[in-house]
């Protein structure tokens, strides 16, 4: 997990834990705790927050989690790292944390909609084959890192080469700190969470500034 506290007030802090750590996700709701902010921000589309809620947050069982290939390798390559759990137990520890603590949480990633139009808007057909070659490449061979940061950066690389996944993930990250400007009206601080390898393109936008949105919007 890595953290940073952002601006001269130092009143917002982004948390960025490796998916699918147990440690990490109990880390980043102690960081959380102990900053103590009025709203927290997510990097997750409204579908999926809402779908983490109803079925694992307010569930009374957990649901089964099929998992396809690649998020398989995925799992078995942070084993070495410790506890692992799907989906992403940051997200559902930080919200259920959320909702015990009534502090309101919301999530800053495209919808479901936006999210069609990025994809459509980036990815061709010549990058779509290079994702699909770079998922199942990773998939046959998980990076030997001897962390499990480095393990998520170097995966997240295997699967992003192409430029058209890298403008992608830039636009995604793009509307995601512009929310963070519309949601610091609503309270004088607050807690940002991201996956780790989103953590350094967000800190860069909100440290320097978020161009002007030129995104599809829905």
């Amino acid at each position: 997990m890595i953290t940073a506290t952002i601006g001269e007030d130092r009143a917002l802090l982004l948390v960025g834990p490796v998916r699918g750590l147990a440690q990490e996700a109990r880390e980043t709701v102690e960081a959380l705790r102990e900053f103590a902010p009025t709203t927290v921000g997510l990097g997750l589309s409204e579908e999926e927050m809402r779908g983490l809620i109803n079925y694992f947050v307010a569930a009374e069982a957990e649901p089964v989690v099929p998992l396809t290939a690649t998020e398989t390798s995925e799992v078995e390559g942070l084993v070495r790292f410790g506890e692992v759990r799907v989906p992403n137990p940051a997200f559902v520890d930080v919200l259920s944390w959320c909702v015990a603590s009534q502090i309101p949480a919301e999530p800053l990633d495209p919808n479901d909609e936006h999210s069609a139009a990025l994809f459509t808007e980036h990815i061709g057909y010549m990058a779509l084959v290079r994702r699909t070659v770079g998922e199942r490449r990773v998939a046959r061979n998980p990076p030997r890192s001897s962390t499990a940061d480095e393990f998520a950066l170097a995966w997240d690389r295997e699967i992003s080469r192409g430029r058209g996944s890298r403008e992608l993930a830039q636009a995604r990250d793009r509307h995601f700190a512009r929310g963070v400007g519309r949601l610091r009206a609503t309270g004088p601080r607050l807690g940002l969470v991201v996956d780790r390898e989103r953590f350094e393109s967000i800190r860069t936008l909100l440290e320097n500034g978020v161009p002007p949105a030129m995104d599809a919007e829905p």
